[in-house]
C-alpha cells in the first residue's frame, strides 16, 4: 500500500476496505492483508488528527481585544 498523500485519502481508503470486509467475500488471506492495510491508515488518521489537534487555536477576548492561542484540548 502506498502512504496516502493526506487525511481524506487515507478516509476514502479506509471506507473502502471497510466496505470490502463488510461484503464478506474475500478469502482469509485478503481479508487479513485488508484489515492490515486498514490498521495502518487507522494510525495514519489518529497522527494527522494529533496534528490538527495541536494546531487549533481559541479565540479568547482580552482587555486590548482579542487574541488567539492554543488550546489545551
Amino acid at each position: 500500500m502506498a502512504k496516502p498523500k493526506n487525511f481524506e485519502e487515507a478516509m476514502q481508503r479506509l471506507e473502502a476496505i471497510v466496505s470490502e470486509l463488510e461484503e464478506g467475500n474475500l478469502p482469509l488471506e485478503k481479508s487479513l492483508q485488508k484489515y492490515k492495510e486498514g490498521v495502518e491508515l487507522t494510525r495514519f488518521c489518529g497522527a494527522k488528527l494529533g496534528e490538527a489537534e495541536k494546531e487549533i487555536k481559541e479565540l479568547v477576548k482580552t482587555d486590548k481585544g482579542f487574541s488567539l492561542r492554543d488550546t489545551d484540548i
